[in-house]
């Protein structure tokens, strides 16, 4: 007999955590939950994914009617945006979504949820408003919170992070966002579409860095056509209040003159931090640094019954990766098998117009790893579809090993990119052959299409060579082109 009261305790009702409680107690576990907030959901339901997205797609709705002439209609004479009416959208795509995380659907399939602050006292045991309560396992899923980067006075100064951004009823004439990676784009995007003046400021040369700087130009070029400031290779010296907002000197970040900019409001949009403080990490063993917890291919931590899975391990920020790697997390724990975890095949999105979207190696990181490659491309602008529907930006980009057309990676930019990846996400997972890829039938006329056409690329040069075409004149007695055209 166990001398624990659960078999399995998690910190934290986001993704990862919500994941293991919902399989371990359906596998016959007794599970605890505990989620400090006052709601389960975590960041992705209340401050992330959820919000965002719903605010990305009102300003994309806005900015479609901005441009009603581009598709034939009338002017349209756009009245200001109700901000206001906008966030009671977010909150209501909030509560519709919520009852799917609610302690009574998490009751019904068995796991026990509780609110409030935990901390550990020993490697089994946390206190929970004075009362101890132990488990054989325990899963720490914290998440993260927004970080604000070293700047003076920044932590003084009136500023909006991704928690605060959508309880706000007033729409900023200016708004600065510190940060152009992509939280600072996607919400940055939205406000300029609702009727901002939005100035982005990003230390690094590049916005999102962490993408080819082909991708990141398309990116660049859309948001600035669209009217926004971007200030590339800009750091932050300091933020202060001023009369009816704030102020915000900048300088080169390879040094020079500095410049004040100002607005109604600053967003910053610079990173994350894991949520490890005020757990009692220490008492329980566990290591943890400001980068958050690490953890090995198991997800567990330096003591072997403690997992950290999602944001605080620091590994990969997404909600699908916390997912993922809660199943991993559960794996190990109620079925004692040694699964790992696997990283290489996970695709990401980035939910600006035109989205990005990858799955394994890019141009960037294929050169970091000196891994050969050849790069098959195809244009939007080629796509049917995408010039029916007005969308002929962006591209497709396909990774592959020029000795045995293994597909490495892929990148799109462009519209509905996150919806694209997948099929090279299956292909990935699958080791689908390229050739398998290229012959496939796509419906017409989709975006898809671009898929098979990048695959085709591949094969194009050699399948229509002149060598092919003298061996099918020499077999069959082909007669040769019907038409040239004139030389200019």
């Amino acid at each position: 007999m166990s001398d624990y009261d659960y078999d399995v305790g998690i910190l934290g009702g986001g993704a990862a955590g919500l994941t293991v409680a919902a399989g371990a107690a359906q596998f016959g576990a007794k599970v605890l939950l505990i989620e400090k907030a006052p709601k389960l959901g975590g960041d992705c339901l209340h401050f992330g994914c959820v919000p965002s997205k719903t605010l990305i797609r009102t300003a994309s709705v806005w900015s479609m009617a901005a441009r009603a002439t581009s598709f034939g209609l009338p002017e349209l004479q756009l009245p200001p945006v109700d901000l206001g009416a906008v966030m009671d959208r977010v909150r209501e795509s909030i509560e519709t979504i919520q009852p799917h995380d609610s302690p009574e659907r998490f009751c019904g399939l068995g796991a026990e949820v509780r609110f409030g602050e935990a901390t550990f006292v020993d490697p089994h045991t946390v206190e929970l408003d004075g009362e101890k309560l132990s488990a054989k396992a325990w899963v720490i899923a914290t998440g993260s919170r927004p970080a604000l980067p070293p700047v003076k006075g920044l932590a003084e100064a009136p500023h909006w992070t991704n928690e605060t951004l959508f309880s706000q009823r007033e729409l900023p004439q200016k708004l600065i966002v510190l940060g152009g990676g992509p939280i600072g784009l996607e919400l940055g995007q939205s406000f300029a579409r609702l009727g901002s003046k939005v100035t982005i400021v990003e230390f690094m040369d590049q916005i999102m860095v962490q993408e080819d700087p082909d991708i990141a130009a398309v990116i660049h070029r859309r948001l600035v056509d669209e009217g926004i400031e971007i200030r590339t290779a800009t750091k932050a010296v300091e933020a202060r209040g001023v009369p009816g907002g704030v102020a915000l000197t900048v300088e080169p970040a390879a040094g020079g003159d500095q410049m004040v900019l100002e607005a109604d409001a600053l967003l910053v949009a610079a990173g994350r931090a894991p949520n490890v403080d005020g757990l009692g990490l220490d008492k329980a063993g566990v290591e943890f640094t400001p980068r958050g917890i690490p953890v090995d291919a198991r997800l567990r931590t330096n003591v072997k019954h403690i997992y950290a899975c999602g944001d605080v391990n620091g590994t990969l920020p997404f909600t699908h990766v916390a997912g993922y790697e809660g199943g991993v997390a559960l794996t190990n724990i109620v079925m004692h098998l040694p699964r790992k975890a696997d990283y290489t095949k996970v695709p990401w999105c980035t939910y600006v117009d035109p989205e990005v979207a990858s799955v394994g190696l890019n141009e960037k990181r294929a050169g970091e790893q000196d891994i050969t490659c050849r790069v098959l491309t195809e244009s939007f602008a080629d796509n049917d579809r995408a010039v029916a529907e007005g969308e002929r930006e962006g591209f497709i980009k396909v990774l592959v090993d020029p000795k045995n057309t293994k597909v490495l990676g892929c990148q799109i930019v462009g519209e509905h990119a996150g919806e694209l990846i997948h099929e090279w996400v299956a292909i990935l997972n699958g080791g689908v052959k390229l050739s398998t890829v290229a012959g496939m039938i796509h419906a017409y006329p989709t975006l898809s299409e671009i898929s098979k056409r990048a695959a085709g690329g591949f094969y194009t040069e050699k399948l229509f060579s002149d060598r092919t075409k003298s061996i099918l004149k020499l077999l069959f007695g082909l007669k040769g082109r019907a038409c040239t055209l004139p030389e200019e």
